[in-house]
């Protein structure tokens, strides 16, 4: 990273000279001290429905985006932060590490004697209960994802929560994998504000998913300033309980946080070479071009290829309600055949590991999930791509031949004739689909692409009975204290299959029993070589019976910086362990206790 952040020092006086301040509507701020304001792009899509962290369709990407990979917590807060770099949990809200009991049916968690609310009151263990009763009242976000394994939140003391696993009917936990996983995903809210909206809104769960919450009480660094239809802008609370000496220690360096509302992301990838933009997240094309060709004073996490921590696998996923897809030599040739190297370098401009770099499985790239299985058991089974010889020869041996002379070949009597679907626009996706076509014409089987639009794909592959994509492109969660048993889960998970409107996983709707017994052991397993075994068994049966194939790995959320103001981010040689997540997500947003002006 030096030669970029002397490039960045060189570059910043020419930089600043052209976005020295930046202008915004006359109704809102004229004018943002650009020595204060970290900007951002590639988030933010439109104007904030809601501020409510209890709520649903906020469209609020800066303030209540929760998720698995580590949730947002500008202004509102979470337990534990987590850290996708090593899986760790560090407490936020919390003080000290979670306890389990022997049977892991129940969770003790302490909170921060020094944390506090907005309005200057404690945060205390009625708020964290609060919190669960009207999630499972008024079924919003957290109740959907955790309602079915956690029974129930109790206060055991005003700073100490118990949190009660969800139980079989043989007393197990269901998963005490999600339980964790609730810990560093879910906001916890006031309970005297939870209150005044129940009451406000006469106890209707609509009204109060929707409630816009303009006088909502949080418990983060910064609230909110400005939010139109041309930008959203946070401002730092100086009172925020973080600069206490047993979190922080310290305020975070930007006392604005600002993102402009981009028409499309052209227009966020031009700001961002301007210098008008810190932080992107935006998959940009040949992004080492900025700094080797345009000598522009921009970064990422790392210096050489792949440039970014890849979490998540975009997967092409075979259709079992297709016949010709129940075949498995059909299924294990298409997926030999790909030319993976290809979509990394072109769809993906190299940003992606190569399945050489990293052979296929079903974990990501990341140390803590690659160390889950077994290499050498299944490395005979693990394919890297491009092997053409090797899928004729396979389907050769199944009896799949062209019997009719037409150049394509034949399963019981039919010519083997299927679609490969993503949807239109996704360029990257589509240039993925165009090879798994190319694919196929070489081993003799028809594969043509269609790309439909968004809003028709995503009613398609989510129903269980559909039949119109043979094969299709979504992508598994990333990164979470549940992976990688989540992930195997929405590979093969039988509890997924029939399910209306789904957009939890096993899209291709296949079954294994073996499997679903190895997902039912894997969450109460805590001996690590049985863990291991069960994790090595999974991804066997993944790679023999091959269900659907990842076309390349992919980052759950890029981490791009233009080092023209802000220096000293996150990078892979720096020591810290703060992950590459916008400077806001988990453990991430450790970054913006760091950073540093270019020109103080």
């Amino acid at each position: 990273m030096k030669t970029r952040k002397l490039l960045a020092l060189a570059m910043a006086l020419v930089m600043m000279l052209g976005v020295a301040s930046t202008a915004f509507a006359e109704d809102a701020v004229t004018q943002l001290p650009r020595n204060e304001t970290l900007y951002f792009a590639g988030q933010q899509w439109g104007t904030v429905a809601t501020w409510n962290p209890i709520g649903v369709n906020q469209n609020n990407a800066m303030a209540t985006t929760a998720q698995a990979i580590g949730s947002r917590t500008i202004m509102f807060e979470t337990l534990y932060m987590y850290n996708f770099m090593d899986g760790s949990m560090t407490p936020l809200l919390a003080d000290g590490d979670y306890a389990w009991n022997e049977e892991l049916t129940e969770m003790t968690v302490k909170l921060n004697a020094a944390a506090k609310w907005s309005d200057g009151t404690a945060v205390v263990a009625d708020d964290v209960v609060a919190t669960w009763d009207i999630a499972i009242k008024i079924q919003n976000g957290t109740a959907t994802n955790y309602a079915a394994y956690i029974a129930g939140i109790e206060a055991v003391d005003a700073s100490t929560v118990s949190i009660k696993s969800a139980v079989n009917a043989e007393g197990a936990p269901v998963n005490p994998l999600k339980v964790v996983e609730f810990l560093g995903n879910a906001f916890i809210a006031q309970k005297g504000w939870i209150d005044t909206v129940v009451a406000r809104n006469n106890d209707d769960a609509t009204a109060i998913l929707n409630d816009a919450a303009e006088d909502v009480v949080y418990s983060g660094p910064y609230t909110k300033f400005v939010s139109n239809d041309q930008q959203v802008v946070l401002v730092r609370d100086d009172n925020y309980w973080g600069q206490d000496a047993s979190m922080w220690g310290s305020l975070p360096v930007p006392k604005y946080i600002a993102h402009t509302i981009f028409a499309d992301n052209a227009a966020g990838e031009t700001a961002f070479k301007a210098g008008e933009v810190d932080v992107c997240q935006q998959f940009l094309p040949n992004i080492q071009d900025l700094w080797l060709k345009d000598e522009l004073p921009i970064s990422t996490y790392m210096e050489e290829a792949p440039y970014q921590v890849c979490l998540t696998m975009p997967t092409a996923w075979f259709n079992m309600n297709i016949a010709a897809c129940n075949n498995v030599a059909l299924r294990k040739a298409i997926a030999l055949a790909v030319d993976y190297d290809s979509i990394i370098a072109n769809a993906m401009t190299n940003q992606s590991p190569t399945f050489a770099d990293v052979p296929r499985s079903m974990m990501n790239p990341t140390a803590g999930e690659q160390a889950l299985y077994d290499h050498d058991a299944v490395a005979d089974l693990q394919w890297a791509g491009n092997d053409v010889a090797g899928a004729i020869a396979l389907l050769d041996e199944a009896g799949i031949v062209d019997t009719d002379g037409d150049g394509w070949r034949e399963l019981d009597g039919e010519k083997v004739s299927l679609n490969a679907c993503c949807p239109n626009g996704w360029s990257d996706w589509q240039a993925a689909m165009e090879i798994v076509a190319d694919a196929g014409k070489n081993i003799g089987v028809e594969i043509t692409t269609l790309y439909p639009e968004w809003a028709i794909y995503q009613t398609v592959f989510t129903n269980p009975n559909q039949t119109e994509y043979s094969i299709f492109m979504y992508s598994p969660d990333g990164a979470g204290p549940a992976q990688p048993w989540g992930r195997v889960r929405q590979f093969m998970g039988g509890d997924l299959i029939g399910i209306e409107n789904n957009w939890t996983g096993n899209w291709g709707q296949y079954t294994n029993a073996r499997i679903d017994e190895i997902l039912a052991e894997i969450p109460l397993t805590t001996d690590e070589a049985a863990l291991n075994a069960l994790y090595t068994e999974a991804v066997e049966i993944y790679l023999t019976e091959v269900p659907n194939f990842s076309l390349m790995y992919r980052p759950a959320v890029f981490h791009e910086v233009n080092e023209s103001v802000w220096t000293n981010y996150p990078d892979a040689t720096d020591g810290r362990n703060i992950p590459p997540a916008d400077c806001t997500d988990g453990y991430g947003i450790a970054a913006l206790y760091g950073l540093e002006l270019v020109n103080p």
